[in-house]
């Protein structure tokens, strides 16, 4: 399920490609990296896979690891008859010179969790055009 993918990264797994747009960021000093043509489909999945990455960083630092860099990549597909999604597929790649498999292991499940837009999508969210 590669249509539509996007992908985000900060500190050491930030994209050196030439093609991304670089935002600062408040949890790290480099800010990070996004690798995404501007679609609504691609937008949707930056939403999740940003939501990912920074909350990464902040429940890492709510359990006291060092985080060297996050890598999240997403992707789905949608139905082109309704445009309805057919899901987001998420992975995430984590660095960190300090923290054991179990206690990365555990801040991604605990990512997987509590990430909100991921939770939104999850538990579908109403949407309508409003009047000015």
């Amino acid at each position: 399920m590669n249509e539509f993918e996007v992908v985000v990264g900060a500190g050491c797994l930030r994209s050196a490609r030439e093609r991304v747009v670089r935002f600062p960021h408040r949890w790290t000093g480099e800010g990070v990296t996004v690798e995404a043509d501007f679609t609504g489909a691609h937008l949707l999945h930056l939403a999740a896979a940003g939501c990912v990455l920074n909350d990464v960083y902040r429940e890492a630092a709510a359990l006291n690891l060092e985080v060297d860099g996050v890598r999240v990549t997403a992707s789905g597909g949608f139905d082109t008859s309704t445009w309805a999604s057919t899901g987001i597929e998420y992975r995430v790649e984590l660095a960190s010179a300090t923290a054991s498999a179990a206690d990365r292991e555990a801040l991604l499940a605990r990512v997987d969790e509590v990430a909100e837009i991921p939770r939104t999508l999850r538990a579908g969210a109403r949407v309508e055009r409003v009047a000015p």
